[in-house]
């Protein structure tokens, strides 16, 4: 038999309403009263529904997290730092994956309850974010920003990361240099571009098309754009993936064309991925703290929900080089 509010509302000998005023921790309820109520809940084993309490409050504690490919391991390790730090300010974290119907996406969340979005999958042109705004509904920018509309964000700086790897990979005698970019209708696949050929430039290098791919962060896209790369009359020595997923897409293409890195080819990701470590990757990439974005994050959007700041903010994390075995001297000493 389930516990209803109205059998704690009897053992405390309060109103059914006093119950989930104390519950919630309404300031107007007196601390005795409260306690009266809390052990009367804990003694039956009641728990608040998410539902009850958004009726009583008007609004619910659900925060929603967008992402596109739960296949993705980058969306993947967003999940437990985005439900621990949310945990612990109150609110609960609610997974949401998108169809690319961008038309009724916005009318999805505001339906399914939520009281904030954390975007981590939206485009520069997106036409989520204005919807959401429009309805009043709050959200983040996570690892991205967006526009069209301004809002909290999470970013990442990649300039520090990319110049000490193509020094490293400069160092190492590599000239002809290939990059799998991201997509360019995103801030953080032109960020990580700019980014990239910045770094390039410090060596009186650049960024020729011929050696350019670009696509969605997936191992299709590394897969597809290394085996491109390899069948050029001269392939290049040493290429930057958009991400470790890419990366990984890379070193399966170089695999089947016989290829071991970094005797043969060289490539460098960007995200350091728990996977880019694994005794049979040891991918060389480009790392950042990427629990403590999502905590931030988190703080920022809980932060907007309780009324604390009237003014966005951007907050940006460092990046660095981690070397591991995936980057090595060409073969060819000439680069």
């Amino acid at each position: 038999m389930n516990v209803t509010s109205h059998d704690v509302a009897r053992l405390a000998g309060v109103s059914q309403a006093t119950v989930s005023r104390a519950l919630s921790d309404h300031p107007k309820v007196s601390d005795k009263t409260k306690r009266r109520v809390r052990e009367a809940a804990a003694q039956l084993g009641y728990v608040p529904s998410e539902a009850g309490r958004a009726l009583s409050s008007g609004r619910s504690r659900r925060v929603g997290l967008l992402v596109t490919d739960l296949d993705n391991q980058f969306y993947s390790q967003l999940i437990p730092p985005a439900h621990r730090e949310l945990d612990r300010l109150g609110y609960q974290l609610m997974l949401q994956t998108e169809t690319g119907e961008d038309d009724t996406l916005a009318e999805r969340l505001v339906a399914n309850g939520l009281a904030a979005v954390i975007l981590a999958t939206s485009t520069l042109e997106s036409a989520t974010p204005i919807r959401l705004r429009d309805r009043s509904v709050p959200f983040v920018y996570f690892n991205r920003t967006g526009s069209l509309v301004d809002a909290d964000a999470t970013v990442v700086d990649p300039a520090p990361g990319y110049e000490d790897a193509v020094d490293r990979a400069v160092a190492l005698g590599h000239h002809r240099i290939a990059a799998i970019l991201g997509p360019e209708n995103t801030s953080t696949g032109r960020s990580r571009e700019s980014a990239l050929r910045h770094a390039l430039d410090r060596h009186d290098m650049d960024l020729p098309s011929s050696l350019v791919r670009r696509g969605g962060y997936d191992t299709e896209t590394g897969d597809r754009a290394m085996t491109d790369l390899l069948a050029l009359p001269t392939p290049p020595t040493a290429v930057f993936a958009a991400n470790d997923v890419v990366a990984i897409g890379a070193l399966n293409a170089a695999s089947r064309a016989g290829l071991t890195p970094p005797r043969d080819v060289s490539i460098i990701g960007f995200d350091d991925l728990p996977s880019a470590a694994w005794d049979i990757v040891q991918l060389s990439t480009i790392a950042y703290d990427l629990n403590a974005m999502m905590r931030e994050t988190a703080r920022l959007i809980t932060a907007r929900l309780e009324g604390e700041t009237d003014t966005f903010e951007t907050v940006s994390f460092p990046t660095r080089f981690v070397d591991r075995s995936t980057l090595g001297p060409p073969a060819d000493p000439g680069g």
